[in-house]
């Protein structure tokens, strides 16, 4: 028993032996002990009556003086509110701090109550599930997410997978959607942007077709072509169909060298761009070469260009680009038509561009054109040696020097392809020598 409830119980025996006796003095016994009874209930009832209204005031009134049983009844209550306040101020503080990271966080997430109604959802729950908070607290989910598969899902109540669905604010992003049950019967949903997932997918099983397809070609050329020279005895026979081999071959070796380029530019650091390309006199080169790649076309190739005009970059993936644009031009300009080279700066950028008269391009295959294995003319381009990769590859390697590519053309008069990379990576520097002499 507790101490203080012995002193009290002890207390109230003194007061009615006390009662007792001052009763049997004056003869009236029973009068003494129910006085002495009444005074201690109404004592009781009016320190419960003071607990009363102290509690109902949440403990913002002082804590009601008393002595005994009653000063230690309120003085525990009082510490016990202390200690409640001060845990109930840090779960306020853990509740907050928790939200504000949930909110930060790029993932969906919503608590669901029993009967799968909204309770909380951060900020990307508004992006992805169409989800207001405070607003849509009460909803059910299934109102905001109407999805057939998340119905079926919801219901069958197995929470092992995720399922993928479009997202309900938006059907053009796709989300990974996964309900974790905790507590007693709440629920939590995940939920998160996979469209770029799907995409690169969907770009990997289309790479992986389309270079199965340009090595299937080659391929059964060289087959054709062997299996046929093992019965053939002319001479004239066996040398066009070795000539067309070493061109499939050929044409299958430029594919996996773009293809190791490519990989190359997409995982390769970008620690290496910050050398002094002396972009003039490769250009210059890059100009010479075009003359012999366009062969007997008789085309005025002409190069127009800011002598003293250097770049930081990686020599390597800049003459690929440089060459490739150039090469293009040249290919696929008619015979006596014009290539006009330029490499100047404006206030902004240093600017690379290539301009033909030739047979110009389609305006809808131009956003298309970086695309992997995109071609215009098919035909025409696996005759011109091309892999369908160099544009990729281009863009690629502009992206790693901060630049980008622009491709402008008209249909019947020519093309122009810009690349454009921030006055930043630009320096000046005094013509060279062999520059001033070319």
């Amino acid at each position: 028993m507790h101490p203080y409830l012995q002193q009290e119980i002890w207390k109230l025996i003194a007061y009615i032996t006390g009662a007792a006796i001052a009763g049997l003095i004056v003869g009236m016994p029973l009068f003494f002990i129910s006085v002495t009874l009444l005074l201690y209930i109404i004592f009781f009832l009016r320190n419960q009556h003071r607990l009363y209204n102290w509690i109902t005031d949440q403990g913002n009134s002082d804590v009601p003086e008393a002595s005994g049983l009653w000063g230690e009844l309120f003085n525990e209550i009082y510490q016990l509110e202390k200690q409640t306040g001060s845990n109930r101020a840090k779960l306020t503080n853990i509740l907050k701090r928790f939200q504000e990271a949930a909110s930060a966080l790029p993932d969906a997430m919503a608590i669901l109550t029993k009967r799968n109604k909204i309770e909380w959802s951060n900020k990307a729950a508004h992006k992805l599930l169409g989800i207001n908070h405070p607003q849509d607290e009460g909803q059910p989910i299934s109102n905001l997410i109407r999805h057939p598969k998340f119905d079926k899902y919801l219901r069958k109540n197995d929470f092992g997978k995720t399922i993928i669905i479009p997202s309900p604010n938006n059907p053009e992003i796709m989300i990974s959607l996964q309900v974790i049950p905790f507590g007693s019967s709440q629920k939590l949903i995940m939920c998160r942007d996979v469209s770029h997932v799907i995409k690169l997918e969907e770009m990997r099983s289309l790479f992986v077709a389309n270079v199965s397809h340009e090595l299937r070609s080659p391929i059964t050329v060289l087959s054709g072509y062997l299996e046929t020279l093992q019965n053939v005895k002319d001479i004239n026979i066996i040398h066009k169909s070795l000539h067309t081999m070493h061109e499939q071959a050929n044409r299958m070796e430029r594919l996996v060298t773009d293809l190791l380029a490519l990989s190359k530019l997409e995982t390769q650091p970008t620690d290496t761009h910050s050398n002094d390309i002396n972009v003039p006199a490769m250009l210059l080169e890059l100009k010479d070469a075009a003359k012999f790649v366009g062969g007997n076309k008789n085309q005025k190739i002409t190069l127009n260009q800011d002598e003293k005009l250097h770049l930081y970059g990686n020599r390597d993936e800049l003459q690929s680009v440089f060459s490739n644009l150039i090469n293009n031009a040249v290919r696929y300009t008619q015979e006596n038509g014009t290539v006009e080279i330029s490499w100047t700066k404006d206030n902004n950028h240093a600017v690379f561009s290539v301009t033909d008269n030739g047979q110009g391009i389609p305006p809808q295959h131009i956003p298309h054109l970086t695309e992997r294995f995109y071609r215009v003319d098919i035909d025409r381009s696996r005759e011109s040696g091309g892999t369908g990769l160099g544009l990729a590859i281009v863009k690629h390697t502009l992206e790693r020097h901060d630049g980008k590519l622009i491709i402008q053309s008209k249909l019947g008069e020519g093309s122009t392809v810009r690349c454009e990379v921030p006055a930043e990576r630009t320096l000046e520097m005094q013509p060279t020598r062999d520059l001033d002499n070319a």
